[in-house]
């Protein structure tokens, strides 16, 4: 489904430039779960947003389900994102004035699809994760759980390939978080949808079916992953 070949990613840093990202290759299959962890400043966010088209590798090819990212013009992008990836982020990112119903459909607006569909879907979607009766709310109503649960929903409203998750459980405490880590992984299997998860919590790594370590610009599969599975 996803193929990076040799990724590179390089900023402006004074009169040079600042390696992030180093002859990078990662292999996503369709419904696959992976985690990627690192030290700060590692690159994590820096991968999803290239696999995202948040940003534009320096180097290198990526494919997705076919289509070469790399010879995309960034116009493309938001179309292509909008059909393609969900997106997750530690900050849900809700709209305030919105609310919880609304946000939810925002994503479906450019796409001109059967609003009946998307409101068939997302009732589905907010009872599956429990928050069918707060969708009248705004975020200012709901917990951070909810908040939470409700981008997940967000993500997975216009039926993507693949979800990406930054830090999706950095606001949340311990047991919420676990909640909406098994949550994403509930839907995963529901939905056929593959998940990669950037966390710095090895007990969320340890969920998915591989863990990679991005450091130094460079991406390891962990050696437990490759054992168990």
């Amino acid at each position: 489904m996803l193929q990076l070949q040799s990724i590179s990613k390089s900023y402006p840093s004074g009169s040079t430039f600042r390696k992030v990202l180093d002859n990078l290759s990662l292999e996503v299959k369709k419904g696959e779960t992976i985690a990627i962890v690192g030290p700060s400043g590692s690159g994590k966010t820096t991968l999803l947003n290239i696999i995202g088209t948040l940003d534009k590798a320096s180097s290198g090819s990526a494919l997705f389900e076919g289509t070469d990212l790399m010879k995309m013009d960034v116009n493309e992008f938001p179309a292509f994102r909008n059909r393609k990836i969900g997106m997750v982020f530690q900050l849900h990112h809700l709209l305030p004035q919105c609310t919880l119903w609304e946000n939810i459909l925002i994503p479906t607006l450019p796409l001109k699809s059967n609003g009946g569909e998307a409101a068939i879907r997302a009732e589905v979607l907010l009872k599956r994760t429990g928050i069918w009766e707060q969708r009248f709310q705004k975020p200012s109503e709901l917990s951070g759980g909810e908040c939470q649960r409700a981008a997940v929903v967000r993500a997975l409203i216009n039926q993507p390939s693949l979800i990406l998750a930054d830090e999706p459980t950095g606001a949340l405490d311990h047991k919420n978080a676990l909640m909406l880590t098994d949550l994403l992984l509930e839907l995963n299997k529901e939905q056929g949808t593959a998940l990669i998860v950037v966390t710095h919590s090895m007990e969320v790594a340890n969920k998915m079916e591989k863990i990679y370590l991005l450091n130094d610009g460079k991406l390891l599969l962990n050696e437990k992953s490759v054992i168990s599975h």
